[in-house]
């Protein structure tokens, strides 16, 4: 009887053990290319292509100044803003990215 309801938990286990290694965490790293534009790089950590994926630029109120998709380098290049703003890099629910326009630098 003991070995009848073991199955089931062992079963479980194995599922979700198969579905951590499929997960995957998304990566995203902006440039100033000092020339007035900003170049971010995106991916994910098991070496998948964020081409595709969609990037936005905020201002500090979440209003979207610039909206596009990574290029099928897994790169979106845009003007910088004036004023303060944020780069999402938006894979979906539980990959989703923001960086801080502070944080870019050349």
């Amino acid at each position: 009887m003991k070995t009848k309801m073991m199955f089931p938990a062992i079963l479980v286990v194995m599922l979700l053990m198969t579905g951590l290694s499929h997960a995957h965490t998304p990566l995203c790293s902006c440039y100033d290319n000092g020339d007035g534009t900003i170049t971010c790089e995106g991916g994910f950590s098991d070496g998948s292509s964020a081409a595709g994926v969609e990037m936005r630029v905020e201002d500090k109120n979440e209003k979207v100044l610039l909206k596009g998709k990574m290029d099928e380098d897994s790169e979106y290049t845009f003007e910088k803003p004036a004023g303060a703003y944020k780069v999402v890099f938006d894979a979906g629910e539980g990959h989703v990215i923001e960086v801080d326009g502070k944080e870019i630098v050349e």
